[in-house]
């Protein structure tokens, strides 16, 4: 049973803006204000929908709902986009009895085309006679773009006494590579918290998981995570219970990210990409993403090939600082590479079954430190290259 918020419901409508015959309009609405945080891309192209948020985040004001559209990203289209997004959420919140700045706006699609402003406005009536009737899953499909399938992740917890729930919902399988990627995330919880604490379990959560996938090395112009908390179960305030929640929405964030990455575009493999013994955090993280981002490691998992030369390739231009005598690589818990030499073995016979399976296990010791990082990538196949050769026909 989905953990669904109390005092949150969820309303769609199709729209049309790219997609024939099924939703892609979404409002996730609280009937109470809520605090909340929203982490946007660092992509310097963003869209209308991002610079419209910032401006809500500089004001500081209690939100009731968020509005995703699917088909249109609304970015690089200047002022005049700028203008599309603040009418639509005029529109919208006539419709919703709310005032416009209660709500967030955030749009996927095709970079370059305007909002199509009579769908959206013809869209509206189809929203009014179906508020709060659609279910979580509903908006859950109607914000997917090139997915598979939807993405969700809850949690429910007792404190003090009172249920809290946490839910999430996220698209996104290619253009991936957040930095706070194309992916929107939305996150709803019941729990009264402080909004300055809110933010910072978001963000912390954000960058431990989000913020550490790659399907394709691209942050997109439009990729977001919004987080609405609206008081509903009662107050959280003890510090244990903080904590407490604080796991439960990473744990959240986290699994989302992991079926965002099992969802790659033409992904068959979930790589666990784990660097240690670098000099510090942010070294690992370069040698990580190094890894990660190649193309060549990435199709060499995809044909199940312990090519570890890829790998540590990638590792000597990563930028990572290291002693290339100190490095060793494990593929599956089979070290294949040790302080900077290869392991002789059968490796393609020994590692075939392991590489077989959707989830890869790929190891690195820099061996000079106590530096850790990790993350999760998808491997490149033919079918990547066809859905983003045909992505606008």
């Amino acid at each position: 049973m989905i953990a669904v918020p109390k005092g949150f419901d969820f309303t769609v409508a199709a729209a049309g803006f790219k997609y024939a015959q099924r939703n892609d309009l979404t409002v996730l609405r609280s009937d109470t204000p809520c605090v909340w945080a929203a982490m946007l891309t660092r992509n310097l192209f963003q869209a209308a929908p991002v610079l419209v948020v910032k401006e809500m985040l500089a004001a500081d004001r209690p939100v009731r709902a968020v509005v995703v559209n699917a088909g249109q990203a609304n970015a690089c289209t200047g002022e005049q986009g700028l203008e599309d997004c603040r009418n639509t959420l005029s529109m919208t919140a006539r419709t919703l009895h709310l005032a416009p700045e209660e709500l967030l706006p955030a749009s996927t699609g095709v970079i370059g085309d305007r909002i199509k402003m009579d769908l959206w406005e013809q869209a509206l009536a189809k929203l009014d006679a179906g508020l709060g009737e659609a279910s979580a899953l509903d908006a859950a499909r109607a914000i997917m773009t090139t997915d598979k399938y939807p993405k969700m992740a809850w949690r429910s917890l007792e404190l003090s006494g009172k249920e809290i729930r946490i839910l999430g919902m996220a698209k996104g399988a290619g253009m991936i590579c957040p930095n706070m990627a194309t992916m929107l995330g939305f996150i709803i919880c019941d729990a009264g918290v402080d909004q300055n604490w809110w933010r910072q379990a978001v963000a912390v959560a954000v960058e431990h998981s989000f913020n550490r996938i790659t399907v394709d090395g691209d942050t997109s112009t439009n990729d977001c995570v919004f987080a609405l908390a609206n008081s509903r179960a009662g107050m959280v305030e003890e510090k244990k219970e903080l904590t407490l929640l604080a796991k439960a929405l990473a744990e959240v964030c986290a699994e989302l990210a992991g079926l965002i990455v099992q969802d790659a575009e033409g992904g068959t493999k979930i790589i666990h990409v784990r660097v240690s013994g670098a000099k510090s955090v942010r070294q690992a993280e370069l040698a990580a993403r190094a890894v990660g981002h190649s193309p060549l490691v990435k199709t060499a998992m995809y044909g199940q090939d312990p090519n570890w030369g890829r790998i540590v390739a990638a590792l000597g231009r990563s930028g990572a600082d290291f002693d290339p005598n100190q490095v060793s690589v494990a593929l599956a818990g089979q070290t294949i590479f040790h302080l900077g030499a290869p392991v002789a073995m059968d490796w393609d016979n020994l590692l075939a079954a392991a590489l077989c399976r959707q989830e890869v296990h790929m190891d690195i010791s820099l061996g000079g430190g106590q530096g850790k990082y990790t993350l999760l990538a998808s491997d490149f196949t033919e079918e990547y290259i066809r859905i983003n050769a045909k992505y606008r026909t």
